[in-house]
């Protein structure tokens, strides 16, 4: 198992995405992972209906 890539996290977090550091520091890796994703155009395909529809049930559109 491999160490945490604490340094590329830090300049991703804070140079790339200029986060203030309390910010950076309360993200989750799987956020962090998720921004990455987001700005080097990494995408994990798209939803599946059925989380589509639990969203969709979640967070209704307001009328």
């Amino acid at each position: 198992m491999n160490a945490f890539p604490w340094d590329a996290a830090m300049r991703f977090g804070l140079g790339v995405l200029h986060l203030p550091p309390r910010e950076f520091w309360a993200m989750t890796p799987r956020e962090l992972a998720a921004a990455w994703g987001a700005v080097m155009g990494e995408r994990s395909g798209p939803l599946e209906r059925p989380t589509l529809e639990t969203l969709m049930e979640r967070f209704p559109d307001a009328r």
